[in-house]
């Protein structure tokens, strides 16, 4: 049994396996349990190990490699077409295994431990955003039911949950003072956790020189440099910049047929926060860098006149992440162009 390419279906508890010999027959079909995967490709001569770029697929896909074997790793649903009838883990698995040889195959670049690292801290943070969001929304809901209406703003919020606590006590039941001030003490809690989170990760901006690079463009700052720098590496895997920004589904949808083009809105694909970050992040540099007479603010005031500014915020959004690409394939810096007459 001479295997050329393992498919390997990851499941929390088992793995299925599929071999493919050198003419693409399956000569192997096998189901091992999660614990003893690594032990079992250890056995066999080097081959091609093809995944899904799922939940603990770059781990092992590393201890894979470490043992010669040469992993390629794929997006789910890229591997969804190769699937043959009615859906099962055998199947999945020769679907995996047939995705991978195919020459026009995009894989995913394995991540290292930092890098995986990083993205967990973003993930934590992020989720303590939403805890302190929804504390928040409760508390002005709260409020709205004893009739007192709060501006927007996190800033306006405490300083009217301050003077409820602390003014008149007949404002408000003993009852409701204390679950408020229950409340308060939470959202400190998750402020200065948050805080904790910025800190450490504008420290990695200022060590990191791949991550100093991207701060150095308008809009990108720590959290945006540091998130992507985790997510993309060395935009090795991107041959242009174009590509990053449609892996981060800010590019328009196209819905072609018959010659006929046609775009739509955004594709959205990728990662939701990466690009959740960059669209604030251009939102919030659009005002100045309109205004200056550079080659980006000339062709932000031309687009302005033609379309929607919140159009105008992806456009520059997608406009930076090929920026991003160019400062990280090419390890420069950002250089203002100043706008030519």
């Amino acid at each position: 049994m001479s295997i050329m390419i393992l498919g390997i279906d990851l499941g929390k508890n088992s793995c299925s396996l599929v071999g493919f010999d050198e003419a693409g027959a399956v000569v192997m079909r096998r189901r091992v349990r999660r614990e003893n995967l690594i032990a079992f490709t250890a056995k066999l001569p080097s081959c091609v190990i093809a995944m899904e770029a799922c939940c603990g697929a770059h781990h092992a896909g590393r201890t894979m490699q470490e043992q010669g074997h040469d992993i390629r790793l794929m997006s789910p649903e890229y591997v969804r077409p190769y699937v043959k009838a009615q859906k099962n883990d055998d199947r999945d698995a020769e679907a995996i295994a047939e995705a991978a040889t195919r020459p026009t195959m995009r894989f995913v670049a394995l991540k290292s431990e930092e890098q995986l690292d990083v993205q967990t801290l973003h993930r934590v943070r992020d989720r303590l955003v939403g805890d302190r969001t929804s504390l928040t929304n409760q508390i002005r809901s709260l409020l709205l039911e004893r009739g007192h209406v709060v501006a927007q703003g996190h800033a306006k919020l405490r300083l009217a949950l301050a003077d409820l606590l602390e003014g008149e006590t007949d404002r408000l039941g003993a009852r409701m003072r204390f679950l408020l001030a229950d409340m308060r003490r939470r959202w400190d809690e998750l402020d200065g956790r948050v805080a904790a989170f910025d800190a450490e990760f504008a420290a990695m901006a200022r060590n990191d020189e791949r991550a100093k690079r991207l701060t150095t463009i308008p809009g990108i700052g720590p959290l945006n440099a540091t998130a992507l720098v985790a997510a993309v590496g060395d935009a090795a895997t991107f041959s242009r910049g174009r590509d990053l920004a449609a892996w981060l589904g800010l590019v328009p949808r196209q819905v072609t047929t018959g010659g006929k083009p046609k775009l739509l809105g955004i594709t959205k694909r990728g990662s939701k926060y990466l690009r959740k970050m960059l669209i604030q992040g251009a939102r919030a540099a659009m005002p100045t860098l309109r205004g200056m007479d550079t080659v980006v603010g000339a062709w932000l005031r031309g687009l302005l006149t033609r379309a929607h500014p919140n159009t105008v915020v992806v456009a520059l959004a997608a406009k930076m992440a090929r920026i991003v690409w160019a400062l990280l394939r090419n390890a420069c810096s950002y250089e203002v162009r100043p706008q030519t007459v």
